[in-house]
C-alpha cells in the first residue's frame, strides 16, 4: 500500500506528523509513504524510516511571484509529478485549503479532517472520506488518531518519531556532553526572549562549564545571534546551517534552551532534553511533545494572548540584570528570569 502524506508546512507541524507515521507502519507491513512538503522542509520526512519520496512543493515562493511561476512551467511540473503515482490513499494532515487542493491535485482516495475540526472547515471539501478528531488534543495526537482512523489500527500510548539517525549522518552523543544550544529565533515578535535576557543566560552557561551555540535562519536572527554572543569566545555563531546540519549540532549537544520555534520541536523529536519558553503562546496544544520536554508558561495575567503583536496595556515591568535594569519587551516573559531558566534547565539535564 502506497500513501501520500499533503503536510506542507510549517516545521513544527511536519515534525507532529512523524509519530502517525510510525504507528501506521507498525500497524501496517506494507505500507509505504510519499510525502508532499515545502521546499525549505524538504529534509525532515526524508529522515523518517518509512518514508520512501518527498515530493517538493513552493507554495510560498510562488505566491511571491505567480506570473513567473506559470510562464516557467512549475508549477505545470509538480502537478505532473504528484500524478505520476496512483495512491491508494492521500491524506491531507493539515486540514488548510492549500493542502486540500494539493490532496485533490493527486490521483488517489482523498482523507482529511471533518469541516467541524479542520483548521479551515473549506478543506474538507476536497476530501472523499473525512474524520472528526477532537480539538482539545494535542496535535501529535489529533493527526495520530487521523491515521489511526484512516487505516482501522489502535495504536499506544509511547510516542516514537521514528527518526533514522544514519540518515542525518549523526550519532546520539552521551547524556550531558557537549554544548547548549540557544534556538533564539521565531517569526511572532511576541515569541521573542529579550536579547539582554539571551546574554545573561549565556553568562550562566558559560560559568558552568558549557560552550554555547547559536544557529540562525536569516539576516534578522544573524544579528540578534551575534548581540547575544557579546564577543564571548565559549559563545559561537554558527555558519548557515540546513535542518540536518542544525540537526547534527543537536545530537551532539547536551541540550536546547528555546522559545516557541520550529526548532524545538526538532529537537523533541531527536530525543534531546529542551526547555522552551513561552510567553504570548501555550504549550498546551501545540508545545514540544516527547521525553525530556520541560515547558516554562507565562503567569502574566493577558498570558497566553495567542497575539503576533502585544496588547499589554499594563504597568512597564522591569529586572535588574548586572548590566543594569531592564524593561521587560514583552511583558509576558518578566516571569522568565533567566537564572531560574538557567536552574531549571540544569535539572532538566541532570534529571
Amino acid at each position: 500500500m502506497r500513501i501520500l502524506i499533503v503536510k506542507v508546512s510549517s516545521l513544527g507541524d511536519i515534525i507532529h506528523t512523524l509519530p502517525a507515521v510510525t504507528d501506521a507502519a507498525h500497524a501496517r507491513k506494507d505500507v509505504v509513504f510519499d510525502w508532499v512538503v515545502e521546499e525549505n522542509f524538504i529534509e525532515v520526512p526524508g529522515w523518517h524510516r518509512a518514508v520512501d519520496k518527498v515530493i517538493p512543493v513552493s507554495l510560498r515562493r510562488w505566491r511571491r511571484n505567480l506570473l513567473k511561476t506559470l510562464r516557467d512551467r512549475e508549477l505545470r511540473e509538480f502537478r505532473r509529478r504528484l500524478r505520476s503515482e496512483h495512491y491508494d490513499l492521500v491524506i491531507d494532515a493539515q486540514g488548510l485549503v492549500k493542502s486540500g487542493i494539493i490532496s485533490r491535485m493527486s490521483k488517489g482516495l482523498t482523507i482529511g479532517l471533518s469541516n467541524q475540526t479542520a483548521r479551515e472547515p473549506l478543506s474538507s471539501l476536497f476530501y472523499n472520506r473525512s474524520y472528526p478528531v477532537p480539538w482539545g488534543d494535542h496535535a501529535v495526537e489529533r493527526v495520530r488518531q487521523l491515521f489511526a482512523r484512516t487505516l482501522n489500527y489502535r495504536y499506544g500510548e509511547q510516542v516514537d518519531y521514528g527518526i533514522d539517525l544514519s540518515r542525518i549522518g549523526e550519532e546520539l552523543a552521551p547524556p550531558g556532553t557537549g554544548p547548549v544550544l540557544f534556538l533564539h529565533g521565531t517569526t511572532w515578535e511576541t515569541k521573542q526572549w529579550p536579547d539582554a535576557y539571551w546574554r545573561r543566560l549565556g553568562e550562566l552557561a558559560v560559568a558552568a562549564g558549557y560552550r554555547i551555540l547559536l544557529p540562525w535562519g536569516d539576516e534578522r536572527e544573524r544579528r540578534r545571534a551575534e548581540s547575544i554572543a557579546n564577543g564571548s569566545d565559549q559563545v559561537t555563531v554558527l555558519a548557515s546551517q540546513s535542518l540536518t546540519g542544525i540537526a547534527r549540532h543537536m545530537l551532539k549537544a547536551s541540550g536546547m534552551i528555546a522559545v516557541d520555534t520550529g526548532l524545538g520541536h526538532l529537537a523533541a523529536a531527536l530525543g534531546k532534553p529542551a526547555l522552551t519558553l513561552y510567553g504570548a503562546t501555550s504549550p498546551e496544544l501545540t508545545g514540544t511533545f516527547g521525553r525530556q520536554q520541560l515547558h516554562l508558561a507565562s503567569d502574566l495575567q493577558c498570558a497566553p494572548c495567542m497575539k503576533k503583536a502585544c496588547a499589554y496595556e499594563g504597568p512597564a515591568l522591569f529586572d535588574e540584570l548586572p548590566t543594569g535594569p531592564l524593561k521587560v519587551q514583552p511583558p509576558c516573559f518578566a516571569t522568565h528570569k533567566p537564572e531560574q531558566v538557567w536552574h531549571r534547565f540544569e535539572q532538566l539535564v541532570a534529571g
